[in-house]
């Protein structure tokens, strides 16, 4: 059981609108302008200098938000098997549809992306999860909290619809073993390796490319 820090509604509010207006940019920096490059690196450094203020003003914060070790192997066995069968129908649906398109690109995908998963999933289980969960003032039902989720980190996946279901069906699991283990490595790093390889199977699509263009 993870001890709360002193954090008010207010500050918790403010993360949770942040976190939408992180989203929205989205929309604008990577869908519209073409910026995905930017957006994701500008993403990582802005809130990573948002943890170490953070940690600086409340050292226990980073244990809260659930970047800790001391429970790695029990997360990472929750949720081993939802990853496995993940991969597996992944490979399945790729193979029905025709849309397997694995090349080498998808090695560096898999080692990059978990960076990029373990931002996302602080920013979607630890300040949207966890916040609405801990909040003093009003007490959400933990299934609404967790589904609340689901529906921003779907949502943001817009308008690719094999991402925005299978990020909502994530999201899902995903905010109830946050709930029970405050683990955002594990969560991370299975988000980054999970959805470099829905790229190259379900949705035909190669990030790294669009990531890094024709560079390499």
């Amino acid at each position: 059981m993870t001890n709360h820090p002193l954090i008010s509604d207010k500050r918790r509010i403010g993360e949770i609108c942040a976190v939408v207006f992180t989203s929205l940019g989205k929309f604008v920096f990577m869908d519209y302008l073409n910026w995905r490059f930017p957006y994701i690196a500008l993403t990582i450094l802005a809130w990573a200098v948002y943890i170490v203020l953070r940690k600086k003003a409340n050292p226990g914060i980073l244990h809260y938000w659930g970047f800790r070790t001391n429970n790695f192997l029990v997360s990472f066995k929750a949720v081993l098997p939802f990853g496995l069968f993940a991969i597996a129908t992944f490979f399945v649906v790729g193979y029905y549809q025709q849309t397997l398109n694995l090349s080498w690109h998808v090695l560096p995908i898999c080692l990059i992306y978990p960076v990029w998963g373990v931002i996302q999933q602080f920013l979607v289980m630890s300040l949207v999860t966890g916040n609405l969960n801990d909040m003093d003032s009003f007490q959400l039902p933990r299934s609404g909290t967790i589904f609340i989720s689901a529906l921003i980190f779907g949502f943001i996946h817009y308008p690719y619809w094999w991402l925005v279901l299978a990020t909502f069906v994530l999201a899902l699991f995903y905010g109830y073993v946050f709930l029970k283990n405050r683990n955002v490595w594990v969560l991370g790093i299975f988000h980054g390796v999970l959805g470099g390889l829905f790229f190259y199977t379900v949705v035909n699509r190669d990030p790294f490319i669009e990531v890094f263009g024709n560079a390499f």
